[in-house]
């Protein structure tokens, strides 16, 4: 008898199996059609600021939060990021948020999704396309400005200084964030005839980029120069620069190199409560609820405008770095 209760038992639970193994997939699929699918193409993980907007990202666009992300890093290559956005048209996206390394050479692919009727937002830099219907919307932050805040410090700070000897550290070539910030000090020389651009050299936004070329450079004279500012345009290349100065004995803080960077990452922070960084001109990477709140505007169907800013990002100098703002930095 107690053979035949645990053969019953037996049957029993293999039935409930069976009928589970047919109505799982088909609640799945339920739960898949209610998710908004995002494909997401990001730069890479060049640097911590990247790191944390890649992080932001993922946080917003879960499935707890209603999205099912198809997340891909370039690896600093365009061409990676015109396969993924291939391979999300073919998946039938709702949306595709790209990150694009530079701004150009975007209009054939940006074409197929336009085609394809899924919308494209632009998030961080920016794409210049000669057709503004095939990007829905760009948000970021304003990199230009970011720029001429520290170009008014420059101006401020060295005012006085009959001579202002400047080392110009640029991102990856031809993206927002280089071209913005590149700009501002192109303009911040041409108005203060007493700046004299040392060297300009490209550090890619990367740490050990920037450490190799401040070297090659510092190793290529007849004698070491010297140096008021370095205008690095992220902090993974202030970090390099600062590495690369001391290696050859310059101080970087009062009374020698004042070293100016973006992001004002936690870190960054660090080093200009240090005084190693000079100026901190933040650049907020959490991008995540910005992009979020433009999917939300599109899936209401509500009219949303083309370009949208960060909200105010602030600027630090040592004095103004506390235990407290460090320890509250997401980033």
């Amino acid at each position: 008898m107690k053979h035949i209760w645990i053969s019953l038992i037996l049957i029993v639970l293999a039935l409930l199996g069976i009928f589970y193994g047919f109505r799982q997939p088909q609640e799945m699929a339920d739960e898949e059609e209610d998710l908004i699918v995002i494909g997401m193409s990001q730069v890479g993980a060049e640097s911590d600021w990247r790191v944390a907007n890649s992080e932001s990202m993922k946080q917003v666009f879960s499935e707890e939060n209603g999205y099912r992300l198809l997340f891909e890093e370039a690896r600093q290559k365009q061409e990676n990021q015109f396969s993924a956005i291939r391979r999300f048209i073919q998946q039938q996206v709702d949306y595709i948020v790209v990150m694009p390394i530079t701004e150009i050479g975007w209009e054939s692919v940006l074409q197929e999704a336009k085609e394809a009727g899924i919308p494209v937002i632009v998030a961080d830099r920016k794409m210049d396309v000669e057709d503004p219907s095939l990007i829905t919307a760009h948000v970021g932050a304003d990199v230009y400005a970011e720029g001429r805040k520290a170009v008014i410090w420059m101006e401020e700070t060295f005012k006085d200084q009959p001579q202002v000897n400047i080392i110009h550290i640029q991102g990856t070539l031809d993206s927002t964030a280089q071209i913005g910030r590149t700009q501002a000090l192109e303009n911040g020389l041409a108005a203060n005839p007493n700046w004299n651009l040392l060297s300009r050299m490209q550090g890619d936004f990367t740490q050990a980029k920037t450490y190799e070329v401040m070297t090659e450079y510092l190793r290529s004279v007849d004698s070491l120069p010297v140096i008021d500012v370095v205008y690095c345009e992220n902090d993974n290349e202030a970090f390099g620069a600062v590495e690369a100065l001391e290696s050859f004995g310059y101080r970087c803080g009062p009374g020698g190199v004042a070293v100016i960077s973006f992001d004002a990452t936690r870190e960054a922070l660090q080093y200009c409560r240090n005084g190693k960084i000079a100026l901190e001109v933040e650049c907020n990477p959490l991008l995540g609820p910005l992009v979020e709140e433009v999917i939300q505007i599109l899936e209401s169907g509500q009219e949303l405008p083309k370009t949208n800013y960060v909200p105010k990002e602030e600027v630090f100098t040592p004095q103004d770095i506390t235990d407290e703002l460090l320890e509250q930095r997401p980033y």
